[in-house]
């Protein structure tokens, strides 16, 4: 399926491409329905074509915003807007979320493909020794829509600790625990067993503070052992997704995302009336089973294969 297209038809140029990508006008006239290629490249060289108010030549290229006449009346083009790009990524311990560190530590957009305009923008993030899903996307509006407060996007995490959460610890992280930057709390905790003192626990946070779950345990006098993100919002991390992956979604999930977002009118209703009447909400899994079931929007954006 083509990046993204000029009157439904197929364009070669990925969608961040757009600002920069041209056509050559006899075609894109032809596109518009005016006639044949050659038929338009004749009736360029008749003179019969104007771009940006100057005569047009047969070589002539358009882009997006060039004002386009023939025969004295304005051609509309209907460029078709570019759908974002969305990448998913298993953050291995021992990288960070930035560009730029003073100590050369190996960072995650190392692994990430080359975007010929804009760049990859971090969904989020991860501290060093936290594993796990990262997402990534050339739409900032979209990054906006997953991370600010205000919507209240879930994190889904695995969490391994040295000894066990009692039922007076578990009821405290549900009614909030004061830490240095104010009051953080979990939406749901469920234990998912474990061996001896190692002790695994999924949890459902709406924040995206800084080492949150890890002050949440240190407050509790408990120690992480390990963290993974096993879910953003709609998107869970499927069991193939070996440390160290990427995998862009396609188009179709693209579209789901941003509904799913509220970037599409309406859409927001929508998906917390969804959530609201879903049976498993807030239900968490072991690290091997994510994305099996559960999120009533997992089914639509988890990774070929993983579908259900």
């Amino acid at each position: 399926m083509p990046r993204y297209s000029y009157m439904g038809r197929p364009l070669k140029a990925r969608p961040e491409e757009l600002e920069d990508h041209s056509e050559k006008l006899h075609k894109v006239l032809a596109t518009a329905g005016m006639g044949s290629r050659r038929e338009m490249e004749q009736l360029i060289a008749d003179g019969r074509v104007t771009l940006n108010g100057q005569v047009a030549k047969v070589a002539d290229r358009v882009k997006p915003g060039d004002l386009v006449k023939v025969n004295g009346k304005v051609i509309r083009l209907g460029w078709k807007k570019q759908l974002p790009r969305v990448l998913i990524y298993h953050k291995q311990e021992g990288e960070i979320v930035s560009r730029d560190d003073p100590e050369g530590r190996k960072s995650v957009f190392d692994n990430l493909p080359p975007v010929r305009s804009g760049r990859w923008i971090s969904i989020g993030r991860l501290d060093f020794n936290t594993e796990g899903l990262l997402i990534f996307t050339t739409d900032g509006e979209l990054a906006n829509h997953l991370t600010h407060p205000r919507y209240e996007v879930e994190r889904e995490y695995a969490v391994r600790l040295i000894g066990a959460l009692d039922a007076a610890q578990m009821n405290s992280l549900l009614s909030g625990v004061e830490l240095d930057d104010g009051i953080a709390k979990v939406d749901k905790i469920v234990p998912a067993g474990g061996e001896g003192v190692n002790q695994w626990y999924h949890l459902i946070i709406k924040e995206g503070r800084n080492r949150e779950v890890r002050r949440l345990m240190e407050h509790l006098g408990l120690t992480v052992s390990r963290l993974i993100r096993v879910r953003f919002g709609p998107i869970a991390m499927p069991s193939r997704l070996k440390r160290g992956m990427k995998e862009e979604l396609p188009e179709e999930e693209v579209e789901a995302l941003l509904r799913w977002s509220g970037m599409v009118k309406g859409a927001a209703e929508q998906r917390k009336s969804e959530e609201s009447a879903s049976p498993n909400r807030g239900e968490t899994k072991r690290p091997d089973a994510v994305g099996k079931v559960g999120h009533p929007y997992r089914r639509r954006l988890i990774n070929k294969g993983e579908r259900q």
